[in-house]
Order: structure tokens, then sequence, then C-alpha cells
């Protein structure tokens, strides 16, 4: 059934639309997903990632809407691949919506499969917070972005960026936090992305300074902010299999130095990566002719891009995955070396996660963007002593511009995550801010997935496909009172590549809110020291030693 293309904004202010704020807050947040100030292609139900949907369909859409307007706040509703299900009678601690989206049995679960179960209309793609209702633009990406360039810095550039150059490539719901993330370390950085309007759309928010269409005009204008040591992005309109080796060569040639190479174009999907034969009109109607044959000539293009990376990293530049799967998808059309450069989360952000350090995103569900101030602020207060937050936060309230509702993201850890929702929620019951508030993070964290290509890959003891993980996790936030739980397969890194799960929660001033704030905020990041202790990780043993994780048998993990 085909539809006219329809608007959807989330509701602002206090009046409710649903029976209560535990379930108005998840019909705002999947209304907030599909916004198109935040969406990709709203038209479509995507959000980002190419293909990462909201619902299944618009009467999907429609259905989840109307009961969510009437569910109670005992009852439970069931989403499967973004078609609600059913509802049945819970408790009010319980979740208000249970998701799982693009879950496969094992010998199953590759793109082949999916997409014949989607084109009949039995599936859809969640990505991790499409399908699962927690995006919040391009800033939900933007810090975890932030702490992998300032960890790069930290390992190689003497703590700062400034003076270096990067070469990146892809500018979309999640790639376009990349020129942020290198400018606010103090960098320069060339961007590479096939869709004008993409990096068009960065431009407008404030994400990338500039977008030039000829090569070497890019490349004078970053040339000289890194010999200046000056923080500027560009955005180049071009295909980064193709870009990727020209800049090689001259790198090669000493015409000029490029210091740091990476990647996010959607490469997970191949359908979603524009091979070097066609143009962009031809994209869409060439994958869908022949999606076996797109997808080798994707794989192909893919190949020599990599093969360019690695070679920058023969050169003497840092480059690492981003995990976006596009070293497997380069081994597959043929590349034998593309395993050669490490993903991001071995290279920088594992020290991280084995604190339970992930991100921690909130949203006003008021729509009123002085509730993200009087937070930013609390925040502050709360955690005096911690620099890094304080610069971050700055930065943000200066730089980011919101889309859709009025949202923050910061990176906190065990014993951090309950203390900053606490605060929250008294801030609601003290009306201090003018509407509650809701908590969630991406499914990338460090307890809440399994991605061989990227937040599990090379763990010390290589459990890296281990998905009792991210299993536990859903189950863990389920019982400590999430508001929502969901289950993913896929992610950013595409099918059969992971599974990850996401929670989100209420803060409405109540001290039934508190009490499941408490207990979630606190366990679900214990989840990743947990993981991480397991693996053998000694910082992970101290943290659970210093802040009182049990765990069973500790005295034997090693």
């Amino acid at each position: 059934m085909s539809h006219e293309p329809r608007v959807v904004r989330a509701p602002r202010g206090t009046t409710l639309n649903a029976k209560s704020w535990a379930t108005e807050a998840p019909l705002r947040m999947l209304m907030n997903n599909l916004d198109p100030e935040v969406a990709e292609r709203p038209e479509d139900l995507v959000v980002y990632g190419g293909t990462g949907k909201a619902a299944r369909s618009w009467e999907a859409f429609d259905a989840i809407v109307e009961t969510l307007k009437d569910l109670e706040e005992n009852e439970t509703l069931l989403v499967q691949s973004g078609k609600p299900v059913g509802v049945f009678k819970t408790n009010k601690w319980a979740p208000r919506v249970l998701i799982a989206n693009s879950n496969l049995v094992g010998d199953w679960a590759n793109w082949e499969h999916f997409r014949k179960l989607e084109a009949e209309g039995l599936m859809m793609y969640g990505q991790m917070t499409a399908g699962s209702w927690i995006y919040i633009g391009t800033q939900g990406i933007l810090q975890g972005t932030y702490e992998t360039f300032a960890a790069v810095a930290k390992k190689r550039f003497n703590g700062t960026l400034a003076g270096t150059l990067t070469l990146t490539g892809g500018c979309g719901g999640m790639g376009g936090a990349q020129p942020l993330s290198v400018t606010l370390n103090g960098g320069a950085v060339l961007i590479i992305d096939v869709d004008e309007s993409r990096l068009r759309r960065r431009v407008s928010k404030r994400y990338l300074d500039e977008v030039e269409l000829d090569l070497d005009k890019a490349l004078e204008k970053v040339l000289a902010a890194k010999a200046e040591g000056r923080a500027l992005s560009v955005g180049y309109v071009g295909n980064a299999a193709e870009v990727f080796p020209a800049l090689l060569k001259r790198h090669q040639a000493g015409e000029f130095t490029i210091d740091i190479v990476t990647d996010q174009t959607s490469a997970h999907d191949p359908l979603s990566y524009l091979p070097t034969e066609y143009t962009m009109k031809q994209w869409d109607a060439e994958a869908k002719a022949d999606p076996i044959g797109f997808t080798k000539k994707a794989q192909a293009a893919m190949a020599a891009q990599v093969q360019a990376m690695v070679e920058f990293q023969d050169a003497g530049a840092e480059v690492f995955d981003y995990g976006n799967s596009i070293r497997d998808e380069a081994r597959k059309g043929g590349y034998t070396r593309a395993f050669e450069f490490p993903g991001f989360v071995p290279a920088y952000i594992r020290p991280l996660f084995c604190e339970g350090l992930g991100p921690f995103r909130w949203v006003a569900l008021s729509g009123d963007p002085e509730d993200i101030r009087v937070t930013d602020e609390a925040l502050k207060e709360l955690f005096p002593e911690n620099e890094h937050l304080h610069r971050w936060l700055d930065a943000a309230e200066e730089k980011v511009e919101f889309e859709g509702l009025p949202a923050r993201i910061c990176w906190l850890g065990y014993g951090e995550r309950h203390k900053a929702g606490l605060l929250f929620n008294r801030l609601v019951a003290e009306g201090k801010v003018s509407a509650p508030i809701v908590i969630g993070r991406d499914h990338l964290d460090s307890g809440s997935v399994a991605s061989p290509y990227r937040e599990t890959e090379a763990m010390k003891d290589g459990s890296d496909a281990v998905a009792d993980w991210p299993l536990l996790n859903a189950l863990t936030a389920t019982s400590s009172g999430a508001s929502w739980v969901s289950i993913h397969h896929g992610g950013g890194v595409g099918m059969g590549r992971s599974i990850h799960a996401g929670q989100v929660s209420l803060a409405d001033g109540s001290e039934l809110a508190a009490a499941k704030l408490e207990a979630l905020l606190t366990n679900d990041p214990g989840m990743g020291v947990i993981r991480h202790v397991d693996a053998g990780y000694e910082r992970a043993a101290e943290v659970a030693a210093e802040r009182g994780v049990r765990i069973p048998m500790a005295a034997q993990e090693k």
C-alpha cells in the first residue's frame, strides 16, 4: 500500500497524548526518530545507516502509536522487527515496550535471507538506536567519535590533533560526527562522500565547516589549516574508493602527509556503498535490479579503498577501522591484507569499557532546550572533578545544534550513571526542568554487545563472538526497571556480525522512577565491568574490587 509522504514530529510540552509519562515517553521517542531533522529518509521510515528503520511499515507505525496511547502502566507492548504483535499485562516495574529486531537463527543470519523476509514484509533492519527509538541525531555518536579521536591524539600526537590532517569517508547519520570530532580535538579533516546532500546537511547543522567540489581546492584548505595548527573540516564530493587511492599516491610521492586515515561509509551493507562503476543517479535502480552483482562491485570498490588504507599505514599514517565491517567486505572483494589495521575499540576504547564507561544520553521530552542547559549545569556540579566531562559539555553546548527533541550525550562509567539518573529525576520532581527526561544509551556500550568486527574485536580471552553477554544485558535491564528494552541483530556491522541490546529509562520525578533508575543505571554499566573481568582484563578486575561489583569466581579470574 502506498502512502503520501508524511511528516512526523514528536509532541512537545506537558500535555499527555498517552495515559502516563511511562507510555508518553516511548511514543515521543518513536516519533522523534522520524522527525525530518533527525531521520535520514523519514518518508521510508529509515532513521540512519541506509536501512535502519523505526517501524516496519506505516501501518505498523500507526498501530504502535495507537497502542501506546491506550497502554496502561502495568502493560507491556511487544514489537517484533518493527511490528506490534501483542500486549500483555505485566507490572509497573516491567518495561512498557519490549523490542526485538532483525534476529535470525545462525545459519540464516545473512543479508540474502534477511532481504527475502524484508521483501515479504516479515522483517526490518533496526540498526542500533533506530529500531529502539533512542536515536538523537548525529550528536548520538558524536561523543564516542570525539573520545576515539581524543584517544588517537593521546596515543600518537601528544594529546592534540592540532597540526594533523585526517582523511575519512562517509558523512551520513553516523559518519557525520567525524568532522566535528576531529575539529573539537584541534585537527584538520578531509571527509569524502558521494552524496553532496549529506555533506550540505552536516554544514547546515555545524558538524562540517564547508563543502568543496574541487579536490585540489579542498586539499589546499585542509593543508593550510594543518600547517597553521588550525581546526578545519572540509567535505569533498567523491567516491572514497577512487579518492583514497589517488591521495595515497600523492602522499607516497611526498607531496603532503596525511596523518590519520579511517572510514565510516555504510560499508556494513554493500547495497549502501556505491561501486565506482555507477553514479549517484544510477545507485538505487542498479542495487534493486541486481543486488548480487551490485554487492560484488561494491566489495571490489571497498577492496580498493581498504588497500589504500593499509598502504597509508605502511607509509606511516595512523589507520583504524571505525566499526563498519569495511575490512571484511574488502576481504570478500579479494583483498588479502584487509585486517592489517585494527578496529577502533581494541586500539583505543577498550580501557574505557573496562571501567563500564560508555555512552549515556538523555532527552528533554518537553522539547525545551533550557531543560538540557539545566541538566548540563547540574551534571557539572555533580562531577566537579571530572575536567574531561566539563570540557565536553561546554563544547557540546557551544557547538552542537539539536536535531529533533533537545538531547545530550556524555560518557559515564560504573558508579556514575545511576547518580546522574537520580539527579535528573530530582530535577523533574523539583520542577527545575519542565517535563520528564528519558535516559538511554547507544547499543555500542561496554557490556551490551557481541560484535567481533567492532566492540568485541580481539578480546583478551578470544571470546569475541560470545553473544550471551548482550542477551544477559537485556534480561538484566528488563528485570532492573527499564522503560523499554531491545535486542537487535546486525547493527552497524551487518547481518551475521553482531548481537546487541539497548535500554531506555524514564525520569518522571517519582519514587518508583528513582528506584528503577538506581537499579538499572548501576547494573547496566556493571555488565561491562563483569564482561571484561571475565575476559581477563586487569583494569576491569580492579574496578570491580574498588567499586564493589560482586563476581562469584573473581579469585579464579586471570
